[in-house]
């Protein structure tokens, strides 16, 4: 319920007790999912419109947006705030958006209302720029109102592929302007232009500089006319989400001819996937990707299975010409949660950092290898940070007094968890996998997959699936784990 009631921004519907008869300018902006395949978002964005939003009473016009950074904005224009309610009451028991509401973070989302004296009501904008700012304390308003005319009459009407400027404000004197161009190139040419005209560094001089948010969007529906390959990330999320769905097409990415397999309990090849697919029970199997990301020909997967029961899973594919040519794994039985009260899935999942990279694999690689492998324990706050460290082991707490603890239990009974090799570093941004070989309880040949986030050069949360290793002669491939 709380993601339909955030999303009712976004088709065009929501409640509100401030009245005017001006018509209403929606402006939504929010992130995907790091899950969701960006292509069937854009067209799941495209029928809501057609058959949800358009049919409304009191529907102007809607675009959608998205910038190079894969931030979403939703501009929807209303007739009045009633149109909007109605809209908002019949939004509340429709099934044809919730597909598409589930794939929007709803933590990034951010919505706003403006009354504004015109709209925009063509179809033919391919860009989009949206500003949202306060006016500097004493500004007066009917000079910033004379101001704003003129930019649009002595500069922005002027310039090639100018399509529509609407300005508005809502009822917190939050001021918007928001641009339509026909091409990106024709906004792109005229915006240092705007910057040193005399008009416009007249306008910006009455903002609010700490309050200004600027957008710059290429439209959805101009996309449409450029599908977009699918990334590795979103064919092996398809291929997982194929489980739940029984869609065939995914199989498709998998190349038939060469497909190594290190699960040790499958067999090689496309053959060794399609006998574990024809033991599945009767209701299937059931694939919830939490967490996904890229690293070259790599991609990672942290996911929430029904595999013969509940069970945690770190998942790496390899990709060879755009084909899943090999494939790792490790499984574990979803356990309670641990004595922070955290399971093996919850926390952070937006990817960010992504220019951190390779610094962030090297700290995690570091951390693996001095601390680990090499029993450095000095070195340990050099890589963990030592006030905030967020736990999902099922059996450790947070911080490093719960990791002390956790190996204190071990030293006590006579467990060990030692780590004899880190096979592979995969990361994107501030998320970092390693895939380690060691011993782990009374010495059982064991895999580690550990995932960690991190801030600022240090390690501020970990999940893991620790699984043993079994004895060669169970395996039905000569892959290896690792």
């Amino acid at each position: 319920m709380k993601i339909k009631l955030i999303l009712l921004a976004i088709i065009g519907g929501f409640a509100t007790s401030c009245q005017s008869n001006q018509s209403v300018l929606e402006v939504t902006t929010f992130k995907l999912k790091t899950t969701a395949n960006p292509t069937k978002f854009n067209a799941l964005d495209a029928a809501v419109e057609t058959n949800y939003t358009s049919k409304q009473p009191g529907f102007i016009n809607r675009q959608s947006g998205v910038n190079e950074k894969g931030e979403y904005v939703v501009l929807v224009y209303w007739n009045n705030m009633e149109n909007a309610d109605a809209s908002m009451k019949k939004f509340m028991n429709d099934a044809s958006v919730a597909d598409f509401a589930s794939m929007i973070d709803g933590k990034t989302m951010n919505m706003k209302r403006y009354h504004v004296d015109n709209t925009f009501t063509e179809n033919i904008s391919n860009f989009i720029e949206v500003m949202s700012f306060h006016t500097k304390n004493g500004t007066d308003l009917a000079t910033f109102k004379e101001t704003d005319k003129k930019v649009k009459t002595d500069f922005t009407e002027k310039q090639k592929g100018f399509l529509e400027r609407i300005t508005g404000a809502d009822e917190n004197a939050t001021q918007v302007v928001a641009v339509y161009w026909d091409t990106k190139n024709n906004s792109d040419a005229a915006l240092q232009p705007f910057m040193n005209h005399p008009i416009s560094k007249e306008f910006m001089g009455m903002m609010d500089e700490s309050s200004i948010q600027f957008g710059r969007y290429q439209t959805l529906k101009s996309l449409k006319n450029n599908p977009m390959e699918l990334s590795k990330k979103d064919k092996v999320v398809a291929l997982l989400n194929s489980f739940n769905t029984g869609d065939k097409t995914p199989i498709s990415y998998i190349n038939p001819e060469k497909y190594i397999q290190h699960n040790l309990a499958v067999g090689d090849g496309l053959q060794g996937f399609g006998e574990v697919m024809q033991h599945a029970p009767p209701q299937g199997f059931k694939a919830n990707v939490v967490r996904a990301f890229e690293d070259g020909d790599y991609v990672v997967t942290h996911t929430e299975y029904d595999f013969f029961g509940p069970k945690a899973g770190f998942d790496v594919f390899r990709f060879e010409d755009g084909k899943i040519v090999e494939h790792w794994d490790n499984l574990l039985e979803v356990q309670q949660p641990n004595p922070s009260g955290r399971t093996q899935f919850d926390g952070t999942t937006e990817i960010t950092d992504l220019d951190k990279t390779e610094t962030n694999k090297t700290v995690v690689k570091e951390f693996i290898e001095k601390v680990l492998l090499n029993h450095e324990m000095d070195k340990l706050t050099t890589y963990i940070n030592p006030t905030k460290y967020l736990q999902h082991n099922p059996a450790v707490a947070d911080g490093l007094d719960g990791f002390g603890a956790a190996m204190k239990y071990f030293a006590d009974n006579g467990l060990v968890m030692e780590y004899t090799k880190l096979h592979k570093v995969l990361g994107q941004g501030n998320f970092v996998l390693t895939m380690s070989e060691g011993k782990f309880g009374k010495g059982e040949h064991t895999a580690f997959y550990d995932l960690f986030r991190l801030e600022n050069g240090q390690i501020v949360e970990h999940w893991d699936v620790i699984s043993t290793i079994p004895p060669k002669t169970e395996w039905k491939n000569e892959n290896g784990k690792f």
